[in-house]
């Protein structure tokens, strides 16, 4: 690629959520609710003696996209790890509610979800999951009336109850740079082992979950250069695409069948996931 090109790049990934929301909506209709002087924090943290954050790291903007209502909800991969504990999480789910009841009342409300999250907070424990699963079927609710964008650029990547909210979206937007998997690769070799995943390999990391291969194996719809205009363009893009046939979670039959194609006796490399998971599906 012309270095000219690269040097002219402005990063996503580089980007705060609040930095990347602003961006992502058009210019000058960024409006940002709860935002951190509402003081609106984890109660939960201060017990435990950790730092709070005046947003508890979730962005919720409201503005316009191509014209059009729209709310981006940005988590803030910089605290916590982005984890979702009861507030953060419940504001995310709370502005999917209120997308979608304006849906109902004739206001054409569509919403973007920054996913930069290891997932459920550890320190909040069952409270974080219940929201999550709000969040979720928020997310399946709005659906059924405008699409839902889920993007993932990062340098946290999306992982845990998260990762199934990207799942349940309209569509995904991935860069290279992300990963995309249920559990992270330090979790897996916890519980597995390092000789069914090594952490230290970065080549395995992004080789079976990083944004090229998660494209190419659909479980992302779009994949992107880390460069805002780009995403803005193709955020823009799939909104104008409208609702797809059927979303992702819908498709269950044919990833069950490719599922069957791999054997736990004989781990399948990734070239061999690409192979089995990229066949085309009906749309």
């Amino acid at each position: 690629m012309d270095t000219q090109v690269l040097l002219e790049r402005e990063s996503f990934i580089e980007m705060s959520a609040r930095a990347r929301a602003i961006r992502l909506l058009d210019k000058g209709t960024f409006r940002e609710l709860i935002d951190p002087f509402e003081r609106v924090t984890s109660p939960w943290l201060k017990r435990q003696g950790i730092v709070t954050q005046a947003d508890d790291g979730v962005v919720v903007a409201k503005g316009t996209i191509d014209g059009q209502p729209a709310v981006v909800l940005g988590i803030d991969g910089a605290f916590q790890g982005g984890s979702m504990g009861e507030v953060s999480a419940a504001k995310i789910a709370g502005s999917l509610e209120l997308a979608a009841e304006d849906n109902r009342n004739g206001i054409p409300t569509r919403a973007v979800i920054l996913f930069e999250t290891g997932g459920v907070r550890l320190q909040e424990a069952n409270l974080g999951l219940a929201a999550i699963a709000e969040i979720q079927a928020a997310i399946v609710d709005l659906r059924r009336y405008q699409p839902v964008i889920g993007i993932t650029a990062g340098p946290i990547g999306c992982y845990g109850g998260m990762s199934i909210a990207a799942g349940v979206c309209s569509y995904l937007i991935i860069t290279r740079e992300a990963r995309l998997s249920l559990n992270g690769p330090q979790v897996i070799e916890q519980e597995a082992g390092v000789a069914e995943f090594d952490s230290r390999d970065r080549a395995l990391i992004w080789g079976l979950t990083g944004g090229i291969q998660r494209a190419a194996t659909h479980l992302a719809d779009v994949f992107v250069d880390d460069d805002v205009k780009e995403i803005r363009e193709k955020v823009v893009e799939t909104f104008r695409k409208g609702r797809p046939t059927h979303c992702r979670s819908e498709q269950v039959d044919g990833f069950l069948d490719r599922l069957s194609e791999v054997h736990a006796s004989r781990p399948a490399t990734a070239a061999q996931v690409e192979t089995i998971y990229g066949k085309g599906f009906e749309s």
